[in-house]
């Protein structure tokens, strides 16, 4: 139990990583956004609970399994992913560019439905928590799709 809590933080550390990163993210409001744009501390909210999921999820598999018996395939969807998810706070609100923010969140829509497959394969409880990772992601994705092109 103490190594699957150890994991935990480890991965929920990892997640929070891009936060670190200091940026100006006064950027959305600057913008001009749909109707079905949640307010700023939305996002917050969401990823913490997003974030705290994935890392269940992970900790939960890669406590089951010795690392060099977890599929290739896993660890290659779960890096992925995990750029894909953290290059967004770069491209969109460092590099200010709403295009890339676009493709990131289609790179990490894409990547979680491979993620959730994959982890779908090592344990089926684990999935649980990625539904709302997946549902979001699309959900993120159109947002960012329709920010794009608002602001053309």
């Amino acid at each position: 139990m103490l190594k699957r809590i150890c994991l935990f933080i480890l991965f929920l550390l990892l997640w929070f990583l891009g936060y670190f990163i200091p940026i100006d993210y006064s950027y959305y409001k600057e913008l001009m956004l749909p109707g079905f744009a949640p307010p700023s501390w939305f996002y917050g909210v969401i990823w913490t609970i997003n974030y705290i999921l994935l890392s269940i999820s992970m900790s939960s598999i890669f406590s089951e399994y010795k690392y060099k018996d977890i599929p290739k395939e896993y660890k290659i969807s779960l890096v992925i992913n995990y750029l894909f998810n953290q290059s967004f706070i770069i491209v969109f609100f460092l590099l200010k560019s709403n295009f890339l923010g676009f493709v990131s969140c289609i790179g990490t829509f894409i990547s979680s439905l491979f993620l959730y497959e994959e982890s779908l394969e090592l344990n089926k409880k684990s999935t649980q928590g990625l539904k709302l990772y997946v549902l979001f992601n699309i959900y993120a994705s159109i947002l960012s799709l329709s920010i794009y092109l608002l602001n053309l």
